[in-house]
């Protein structure tokens, strides 16, 4: 059996985080590894349904998919965070935290991201209904040192689980 490892997948809204992030749980499954996607707008349905996207709120709900990750992670289950995640503090805690780690920076222009708007935030932002979106109203700190930087305008969303994946054999969690 496999031992459990994170790739934490960060990035502003529409690079395609959670895109990736199926596409490797197709890849692992062919591996024959226990898997488990975290993803935040799943888990703010679930899990964190009592919080805003105050700083504190963003703060508290990266703590909880960190906490439920971890356990996943100790369990042998190799588990997929897509979460926009947008603060250094953030990560590095999660990186602390999670003994396996991989942070994946799905890096993608501003303006791609507008065109892209597969949930209509950005429209919603840029009408004034949203107030506070990563990346155009708030702040989205770049990762400073990831495993892995994917440029979405360059690759499909296979090309980056693939990526992701040579990577992983790399470092030892897949072969």
């Amino acid at each position: 059996m496999s031992k459990g490892f994170v790739i934490w997948l960060t990035g502003i809204p529409g690079t395609g985080k959670t895109t990736i992030a199926n596409e490797l749980t197709k890849i692992y499954h062919k591996k024959g590894l226990r898997t488990e996607t975290m993803d935040g707008d799943e888990i703010r349905l679930g899990l964190s349904i009592d919080l805003g996207f105050s700083k504190e709120d963003r703060q508290e709900h990266a703590r909880r998919v960190v906490f439920v990750t971890k356990l996943l992670e100790r369990n042998d289950v190799a588990v997929n965070v897509a979460l926009i995640s947008p603060y250094h503090a953030f990560r590095e805690h999660a990186r602390g935290e999670i003994e396996n780690f991989v942070e994946v920076y799905v890096k993608t222009p501003l303006d791609v991201c507008i065109e892209r708007d597969p949930k209509g935030l950005y429209k919603k932002a840029l009408k004034g209904e949203i107030t506070d979106l990563t990346g155009l109203q708030d702040p989205y700190e770049e990762p400073l040192n990831p495993e892995v930087v994917i440029d979405t305008t360059t690759c499909t969303p296979l090309d980056a689980a693939n990526t992701i994946i040579s990577k992983l054999e790399e470092m030892g969690y897949i072969s």
